[in-house]
Order: structure tokens, then sequence, then C-alpha cells
């Protein structure tokens, strides 16, 4: 009886080991980098970062809570390309970056490294659209190129 106790014990407590491995690589995800546009200046950000500024009226939105989601779904590709992710939902205390690009209701902006605008969407877009749109640009291929050639190097 105790041997049988002592196998159940041992078992146990490998699974149990097994499952705080999984949780602790679970908890290591990578996470993208949300900030409020209150607490951020556009030129801050400016040859560092490519940005993904949604807004809405309220963080009750249903586009707005759909546009997180799906960026939250799938993080990796976007930090990838060095993504930072503004967000605004609050029309009545207009942030500096609420002023600056104007949107009406939900509204997706994306701005590459330069500071230009290269899309602006009253929908919510899904990771596979966005990174398809920054890897057309200039500035991502030529990023592309140099890590071709840093790697060949």
């Amino acid at each position: 009886m105790i041997r049988f106790i002592l196998v159940l014990f041992v078992a146990f407590a490998s699974v149990a080991s097994a499952q705080d491995v999984a949780d602790t690589e679970a908890g290591s995800e990578i996470a993208l980098d949300i900030r409020l546009a209150s607490d951020v200046v556009l030129d801050d950000f400016l040859w560092l970062n490519r940005l993904i500024v949604v807004f809405a009226d309220s963080d009750r939105d249903p586009s707005f809570k759909e546009q997180m989601e799906l960026l939250n779904e799938r993080p990796e590709p976007l930090i990838e390309r060095d993504v930072v992710v503004i967000m605004d939902t609050d029309p009545r205390n207009p942030s500096d970056v609420r002023t600056e690009l104007r949107p009406r209701g939900f509204g997706f902006v994306l701005i590459d490294k330069d500071g230009v605008i290269k899309l602006r969407k009253p929908v919510p877009w899904d990771v596979r659209e966005i990174t398809h749109s920054i890897d057309k640009t200039e500035l991502r291929q030529q990023e592309v190129r140099d890590a071709r050639e840093a790697d060949g190097a």
C-alpha cells in the first residue's frame, strides 16, 4: 500500500512539474508594446518604430475591441517590424496624437518609421494585412536587404 502511494506521489509530482514548466513558458509570451496616446509624443518614435494608432470614441466600441484582439492574437510579426501600438479612446480629452491625426469614430492609422502615414482604415485589420502593408514599404524592404547583407557578411 505504501509503495502504491509512493508511486502515485512521484507520478503526480512529475505531472505537476511539467505543468509548472508549461505555465512558465506560456507566461513568457512576447507582448506587444501598447501605449496610451496621452502618454506619447509621435516624434519620439521617429526612425525607431512604426506606429499603429487605434482610435475610438470609447473603449467599448466593438471595432476597437476587435482591433485590439486582432493585434494581441499575433504580436510576433508586429514586434519583428518594430511596431508600437498607440490607443486613444477619449475624444472628450483630445491627446496631441488625436489632434494631429484628426480621426472620426473608429480609425486605424499606420505610420512608418519616417513619420509618414502609410494607411488609414475605418475598420479593423488583421495582422496579416498589416504586415503585408508594412512589407511593401521602401523602408521595410531596405531593412530586409540590410539584414540579409549582415547575415551574409
